[in-house]
């Protein structure tokens, strides 16, 4: 799927939608017509009857006839109608695969953006609306256009006068919907951002759903999202006045033309000008415009509603995507790769540059520790290396090929990256290890248990690795968490291994453990690691050390501690090395 950068109009991008499913709403549409036709047909066979009755024609053949023409219209209405919601269904769930395509593969940078509860909103309500509009708002118009041009034509058979005088009284009503139709576009697009505001506050608030109990903030996250829910309840207010005021405006018309075809077909009648069954016949024309204007009204108001969601859907259409996540890659076997990174710059949007000419290499098979203070570029450069992001300058290679070249699927499928919360997702935990290796053996998810350390906590379960860990692991702990993420990491048997911080939450005993087995792991991967605790990371083959993201030094811990004063004074800190006398007034790792 291709991103579109230019901007359709809404109604275009409704059609769209509807397109591919044409032939079905066509015929949708014709039994509507039909239907129709069999409803227009009846105030003439009711004329006919009204006639007969005075004459000694036979009236029985025109009362079966009209009653065939009410059943027939009856069956009709009830296949379309089944038609029309069963297309309704098709093509609301082809908005919502698209959506979830899109919003699954959205690059970064537009995730950072935007709350993920608004993006959702998009798949849910606003999805809804367009499912209506799309296909009961466009047979709706299309079936009032045709059965009040069929009702006109034949109105005018009757009585040519009493028509002139029932279009005067609907075109006054047809401008004033002119200009009460495109406020609710508006007030369904205001309305459907209220939704997503509100999807937003509840996301933030259910994903720290402890540091919100925690800290007693019940009450303000509750003032927050009743806020939005507020806001969504005004705006849609503003939809049903609008609405109101068609139902209002359609129901006037028709009483207006009515009262107006009495009082001048009375008078025509009276002259002789007309026969009451032929005022008759019309007045029941003028009843039978109720629905065709109804349909009208309420399919012009559906449409309005579904273009002020398609805007909204269509924002995610022109949302760049990374198309080259489903491609096919092979497995890279054989020895540990290397990493590059030559004169890499890069900055956030609105932000100073978070690195600056940054060039270093990172041998095969080694382990590379890089430290700094917070906000020195050290979770920046993983992410630039997996393609989270593109470096405004510079270039990235794993084995002299710049990643850029390459798909994202294939740069990630050679990386395994631990990050510094370890998220793990809801499910199983035999589901989290195998999220990233799907076709693992029974053999390789017990090694890598036993190398993390967590076969024992998982033979301590009922359900050992079919245990349920809870929406985002919430039933594990810290540290069992953190170890989940680095044996999924290591199940992947990756070429890259990133950790970020990955033994933050680990007791010593534990973090010595997986000392050693980041150093294994070394063996037949190339490891970059973050690391805030310099205790990890003493016997890295090379420490680079951040600062503003530029690297201030490079070598190892010994090397490192005798030559650079902020590793040192980093290392004293954590009591590492002995403080120096005179401390350079710098904190310590955030």
């Amino acid at each position: 799927m291709t991103t579109r950068t230019d901007s359709p109009s809404a109604l275009s991008v409704l059609v769209g939608y509807a397109r591919p499913h044409r032939a079905v709403l066509l015929g949708s549409l014709l039994l509507v017509l039909v239907a129709g036709a069999a409803g227009l047909v009846q105030p003439l066979v009711a004329q006919h009857v009204l006639e007969s009755l005075g004459t000694e024609g036979a009236v029985l053949p025109w009362v079966l006839f009209l009653a065939a023409l009410v059943v027939a219209g009856a069956v009709l209405t009830g296949v379309q109608s089944w038609w029309q919601q069963r297309t309704a269904e098709r093509v609301v769930r082809h908005v919502r695969q698209d959506l979830v395509f899109r919003l699954i593969r959205l690059r970064v940078p537009e995730l950072d953006r935007r709350p993920p509860g608004d993006l959702t909103a998009r798949i849910t309500s606003d999805s809804t609306l367009v499912q209506n509009a799309a296909t009961e708002g466009l047979v709706q118009v299309a079936n009032g256009i045709l059965m009040t041009l069929g009702a006109v034509v034949l109105m005018g058979v009757v009585n040519i006068v009493l028509l002139g005088v029932t279009a005067s009284v609907i075109l006054v009503v047809a401008v004033l919907l002119g200009l009460v139709l495109p406020r609710i576009r508006a007030a369904v697009a205001r309305a459907q951002e209220s939704v997503g505001a509100i999807g937003a506050a509840l996301d933030r608030t259910l994903g720290a759903s402890r540091t919100v109990k925690a800290n007693g903030a019940e009450a303000r996250e509750t003032e927050t999202a009743n806020a939005a829910v507020e806001q969504a309840y005004r705006a849609g207010l503003v939809g049903a006045r609008y609405v109101a005021v068609v139902k209002v405006l359609s129901g006037v018309a028709i009483q207006a033309a009515f009262l107006a075809v009495l009082g001048v077909g009375g008078a025509l009648v009276a002259s002789g000008d007309m026969s009451a069954p032929a005022l008759i016949a019309f007045l029941l024309y003028v009843f039978y415009l109720t629905g065709p204007l109804a349909s009208l009204a309420g399919g012009l108001g559906t449409l309005q509603q579904g273009l002020g969601a398609v805007t909204r859907i269509d924002e995610v259409a022109r949302m760049p995507i990374e198309t080259d996540v489903d491609v096919e890659v092979e497995a890279v076997a054989g020895a540990a790769p290397l990493v590059e990174f030559d004169r890499v710059e890069f900055a956030y949007p609105g932000r100073g540059p978070a690195l600056r000419g940054v060039s270093y290499t990172v041998p095969p098979g080694t382990k590379t520790a890089l430290v700094g203070l917070s906000g020195a570029g050290k979770t920046t450069m993983f992410a630039l290396l997996q393609r989270f992001y593109e470096p405004t300058a510079g270039a990235i290679r794993i084995d002299g090929v710049d990643i850029a070249t390459l798909p994202r699927a294939e740069v990630r499928r050679r990386i395994a990256y631990v990050e510094q919360d370890a998220p793990v997702m809801a499910g199983t935990i035999r589901a989290n290890l195998l999220y990233a290796a799907p076709d693992a053996s029974a053999a390789e998810i017990t090694e890598v248990l036993r190398v993390t350390r967590l076969d024992t906590f998982v033979d301590r379960l009922e359900h050992g690795l079919d245990t349920e860990v809870g929406a985002r692991g919430v039933t594990l702990s810290g540290g069992e968490r953190q170890r989940l993420a680095i044996a999924r990491a290591l199940l992947r048997k990756p070429g890259v291994l990133l950790l970020d911080e990955a033994t933050a939450q680990l007791d010593a005993r534990n973090e010595h453990a997986l000392g050693e087995v980041v150093d294994q792991a070394a063996r037949r991967c190339t490891v970059l690691l973050i690391a805030h605790r310099l205790s990890t990371v003493t016997g890295a083959d090379q420490i680079i050390v951040l600062e503003h993201g530029q690297i201030r030094a490079q070598g190892t811990h010994r090397e490192l501690v005798r030559t650079d004063p902020l590793y040192r004074e980093l290392a004293a800190t954590q009591m590492l090395v002995p403080a120096d006398p005179e401390p350079t007034g710098l904190a310590g790792v955030g």
